[in-house]
């Protein structure tokens, strides 16, 4: 035992030890570096790139480390490249890692729901602010037991440089057992570092998940003196107004106090204003397509400033592709969408946007979206959803992007919520979330995408409401895809159904939904009257 001991503070062991993590840190990072690269070429789209890749990846997953090693250290000399035996190490290593590091990075980014990265390009985030923002931060988090296990394979399979003469710490061992004979002393002191070595990592990679666990944040109080004084001197938050309290602002439409609708006087009134009023979204012979299978073809439609369209239709009828066109997350065919007046997705000059160009565009012409299941991003609370995008793209300052989100949940009741992360939030609390982060930039016009579809029934009538209320606030010019007909009638000016690739009819809200024209608006407007009067019973 007193051997045993001595070898534990063996200097000739211990320099071992840090030859040892000196290679291993040369293969971490530079697999690393590596592996950015790598997982970068599977993602890009570019072919022939990932076929670079994953002939890289097969050739260093299917070929041990200790060949690679040995053709580093003994083979490249005959091409002119010699490194030291510790470089030649840590470059082998390095290689090798590289595809390993590849695939965890590439399934960590791939792991992250595509709906957060379409919120974020509606929201304007190119693509550098998206990664750092939105993807970045979770896949990070869902990556660490496994950059953890990595790391520790890394440690272990450092110990085949001792095969090209590193003197680190196996070699050591080795050949200091080989000179005492006391195989047993040196190599269970040689397996205890090692084990000392990676159970560092792995309580580092356990301190790293305990600080990035997203519950545990939301859950801890404020840190620091500076902190909770400031948590004192905020007080507790006002509930906020319910959802539907707030009165109408003076000039809103006025509007039946038994229904809800706007009487037949208003709605004429409204009409002619909007007749007069400039073209917010023009739509002009757009034709689209997935494969064989034909989703519009040649819809025109043109949308005045300030007014609101319902667009109804059977499940695959294109009422979500066509949103998704006018803000152009959905590329199209033939045709062109313009936003006040200018071609989106093209320059002045005619030429086609890069994506950068396109989610700059999006800001600036004004447009903003609400998707069918919320999209929020998961790793951030309901203020930070709707504060964060303001400094991210608009370059807003924290305190005014803070304020403007308060503000906003405020408005949509949820003021007491604004701590909560997405997943402790109802569904119905999760779209208003959203419906806030949207208008938040103050855009001119608003897509909503089904904004109910995806809420329990109990639930839908607190996020219509809120829709109610933008409508007749804020007049935004909004599209609103909805199989809701009561609300359709109370909120929309104008519906326009769309079946079998095209725009079979559209006229005033209350003349569609109560005296179609159409036999296949009439089938479809029976047929969603008679499911919603049974839900409602039920």
């Amino acid at each position: 035992m007193a051997l045993f001991y001595h070898y534990l503070t063996l200097g000739y062991l211990l320099h071992g030890i840090a030859l040892t993590l000196e290679v291993t840190a040369l293969g971490l990072a530079g697999g690393l570096a590596a592996g950015i690269v790598l997982a970068a070429m599977q993602l890009s789209g570019q072919t022939w790139m990932a076929a670079l890749a994953r002939g890289y990846t097969v050739v260093f997953r299917g070929t041990p480390l200790i060949l690679q090693m040995v053709f580093v250290y003994d083979a490249l000399p005959h091409f002119g490249i010699r490194w030291s035996a510790v470089a030649s190490a840590g470059v082998a290593l390095a290689a090798n890692e590289a595809p390993f590091i590849a695939e965890i990075l590439r399934s960590g980014i791939l792991g992250v729901d595509r709906g957060q990265v379409l919120a974020g390009r509606a929201l304007g985030m190119p693509a550098l602010a998206l990664m750092r923002h939105v993807v970045a931060p979770q896949a990070i988090r869902t990556m660490i037991p496994a950059f953890g296990n990595e790391a520790v394979s890394a440690l272990k399979n450092s110990s085949l440089a001792s095969f090209i003469s590193v003197q680190e710490l196996t070699l050591r061992s080795t050949q200091l057992a080989s000179s005492t004979f006391d195989f047993f002393s040196v190599f269970f002191a040689s397996g205890l570092f090692y084990l000392l070595l990676t159970g560092t990592v792995s309580l580092l990679q356990l301190v790293a998940e305990r600080t990035l666990d997203l519950d545990r944040q939301a859950s801890a109080p404020p840190r620091g003196l500076l902190a909770r004084w400031s948590a004192r001197a905020r007080g507790p938050r006002p509930p906020g107004p319910a959802p539907g309290s707030q009165a109408p602002s003076p000039g809103a439409p006025a509007q039946d106090a038994q229904s809800g609708l706007r009487t037949p006087i208003d709605r004429e009134q409204r009409a002619q204003r909007l007749a007069s009023a400039p073209i917010a979204v023009e739509v002009r012979e757009l034709s689209k397509s997935y494969g064989e299978r034909t989703i519009f073809s040649q819809l025109d439609l043109r949308v005045h400033a300030g007014e609101v369209v319902a667009l109804l239709g059977p499940s695959g009828s294109g009422k979500s592709t066509l949103l998704r066109c006018l803000n152009r997350l959905e590329l199209w065919d033939a045709g062109s969408v313009l936003i006040g007046g200018h071609r989106i997705g093209m320059s002045p000059g005619g030429l086609v946007l890069s994506p950068s160009a396109v989610a700059r565009q999006r800001v600036e012409l004004g447009v903003g979206m609400v998707f069918q299941h919320f999209n929020l991003f998961a790793h951030v609370s309901a203020r930070e959803n709707i504060a964060g995008p303001l400094r991210w793209v608009l370059g807003w300052s924290a305190r005014e992007a803070d304020a403007r989100a308060q503000e906003l949940l405020d408005r949509v009741g949820l003021a007491d919520r604004a701590e909560a992360l997405p997943r402790h939030l109802s569904g119905g609390q999760q779209q208003r979330v959203a419906i806030a982060r949207a208008i938040a930039p103050r855009p001119r016009v608003l897509l909503l995408d089904e904004p109910t579809s995806a809420l329990d029934p109990e639930m839908v009538g607190e996020v219509l409401e809120v829709i109610r209320r933008l409508a007749s606030e804020e007049g935004l010019t909004m599209l609103i895809s909805t199989h809701q007909l009561r609300f359709a009638e109370e909120v929309a000016d104008r519906v326009v159904f769309l079946a079998q690739g095209r725009i079979v009819e559209e006229g005033p809200a209350h003349t569609v939904l109560h005296a179609p024209s159409h036999a296949l608006t009439s089938r479809f407007i029976r047929v969603m009257a008679a499911g919603q009067l049974s839900g409602a019973c039920a």
